[in-house]
């Protein structure tokens, strides 16, 4: 391609655009003033968010919106989850008709409970379907900026836009999957980051493996159940923007999630964990969405709930493990009991 615009010059924003650095043209990297961009374009590398990791030539750090996406084949959002309706306002008078647009964020908006996709279609009107795409998976940005072997998923609505990004950030380092199942890649995507949030909590509280173990596997049946509750397929949670993402989400030392449970385990209270990561922490905010939708749908998400509660209701997070192991006796499982033989 000859340029892609990658707006968002986080840590993940930045990954991307060396990434797609080694097979595009020119990348423009769009960011805010106040996030350093023009310190970026001086010193080439991201100090803030990627520190040690020197730009490509070919990158242009930028804070002119309608110049970072002006004649470019490709538009990547990175920025973070809450951010991404203000974004969509101010790219709309810039967007050209035929431009594909590939969402990276992970998580729900807080104030409509819409799912990315949904919030592009509000702003951008249904249409957009058609040129929209979702890139998921586990895909911590320190790896991919350095190379390491990463797999993930692109889903569409249209199985020309998965295509088209999938050749797009194909590479010997970078293997793209398609899925058809949009609702379901960005429901693994963001729930996952609650079940971290829970995994670095029991981390901070001094737990095992055992317990990690059991939160990821009773976690990912959380995830399911709420995302077929919300039109996925089951099957996408068994993939990579399921399974995958809740593994590295819930095990890595570059994860924001767990490191800000993980300091709620050890005492901190939430603001002060939000300002010791410094960054955007997505399952915080999903699990004030996901709690209201719970709550509406009347979908069991024990776990879930009990990130809430210690998050905002100020319940202790080793009480909260103990009610959760106390909960009553059930078939592992149960929702689909009734069909096993003899049971």
């Amino acid at each position: 391609m000859k340029k892609v615009a990658i707006l968002g010059a986080g840590s993940w924003g930045t990954a991307q655009a060396l990434l797609l650095s080694k097979k595009t043209r020119q990348i423009t990297l769009w960011g805010r003033v106040e996030d350093g961009i023009e310190i970026m374009h001086t010193e080439r590398e991201n100090k803030r968010f990627l520190p040690g990791v020197r730009l490509a030539d070919n990158v242009l750090p930028t804070s002119d919106l309608k110049a970072a996406v002006e004649n470019t084949e490709l538009i990547v959002l990175a920025v973070p989850t809450q951010a991404v309706r203000e974004v969509l306002i101010l790219l709309t008078p810039c967007l050209k008709r035929d431009t594909i647009i590939v969402n990276t964020a992970k998580g729900l908006e807080i104030e409509t409970a819409m799912r990315l996709s949904q919030v592009a279609a509000d702003i951008l009107g249904t249409q957009i379907r058609e040129h929209y795409a979702v890139l998921s998976g586990p895909s911590h940005a320190e790896e991919v900026a350095r190379g390491i072997p990463t797999v993930v998923t692109a889903a569409s609505y249209s199985r020309e836009a998965a295509i088209f990004v999938q050749d797009a950030f194909m590479s010997p380092v970078f293997r793209v999957y398609t899925n058809p199942d949009v609702a379901g890649v960005e429901l693994g995507g963001a729930l996952k980051n609650i079940i971290a949030l829970a995994t670095g909590m029991c981390d901070g509280l001094g737990f095992g493996d055992n317990t990690r173990a059991a939160l990821m596997t009773r976690g990912l049946t959380e995830i399911t159940r709420m995302g077929v509750a919300l039109g996925g397929d089951y099957r996408t949670f068994s993939g990579l923007s399921g399974m995958g993402d809740l593994v590295v989400t819930c095990g890595s030392k570059y994860s924001r999630n767990r490191k800000a449970g993980e300091l709620l385990g050890r005492g901190y209270n939430l603001q002060q964990a939000m300002e010791e990561i410094g960054q955007a922490v997505e399952g915080v905010h999903t699990v004030r969405v996901v709690n209201k939708i719970a709550d509406q749908m009347g979908v069991d998400m024990p776990i879930s709930k009990a990130c809430y509660n210690i998050l905002y209701e100020n319940k202790s997070a080793l009480e909260t493990v103990e009610t959760l192991m106390k909960r009553r006796k059930k078939h592992e499982l149960e929702e689909i009991a009734v069909n096993i033989k003899g049971w």
